[in-house]
């Protein structure tokens, strides 16, 4: 799992990593030859795990019976669910990566004192006084200490956010679209 640690494919390299979302192995396949730097998934991570070399970010829903083919979980916080920081205890005791899904600023700081993560998942809901969700995520990427990594989670994400993000700091944005291209960059050189 080293070789596919999530954490260090998002910090490594320049500008902003892209996530695909993917629903099969077709995807997969499909996100990691158009350059995405790793790949979340909903449902069993190990329906794609040999589709790809990719690190899987996996929304677990329920139970973790399906961990060992991820190389992260995404947890969302909740601070009525009082099993949050020991499921947040057992993804790091399975060695894997755990990415805290937060709404607002004040689920940020609960969950950085309640279990003080490494990565975050900025997921916003409706903004505030009408504010769009990439205001939303720059809001709460203000609040997102120096040190930690910051993935955007926008219901659409277009260029000229992806840019805005990266200006702003944020190590990664999910994207579902099945043409990258546009929101990945240029090709490196070949050499």
């Amino acid at each position: 799992m080293a070789d596919r640690r999530f954490s260090h494919a998002i910090a490594e390299g320049d500008g902003i990593s892209v996530i695909a979302a993917v629903d099969d192995a077709d995807a997969a396949r499909a996100a990691e030859s158009q350059r995405a730097e790793a790949l979340v998934v909903r449902g069993d991570p190990s329906a794609i795990r040999d589709a790809t070399t990719l690190p899987i970010l996996w929304r677990i829903e329920g139970r973790f019976e399906h961990a060992a083919a991820a190389d992260a979980v995404m947890l969302a916080f909740d601070e009525d669910d009082d099993s949050f920081a020991d499921n947040h205890r057992r993804v790091v005791e399975l060695g894997l990566d755990c990415a805290v899904a937060v709404r607002d600023e004040e689920s940020l700081e609960l969950a950085l004192d309640q279990v003080d993560p490494e990565i975050f998942l900025l997921s916003p809901e409706d903004g505030e006084d009408g504010d769009t969700p990439l205001e939303t995520v720059l809001d709460l990427l203000a609040n997102v200490p120096a040190g930690k990594l910051a993935i955007a989670d926008l219901p659409l994400t277009t260029p000229r956010e992806v840019q805005e993000l990266e200006r702003a700091g944020c190590d990664a944005v999910i994207v579902r679209t099945a043409n990258l291209a546009p929101l990945v960059g240029e090709s490196p050189p070949e050499v």
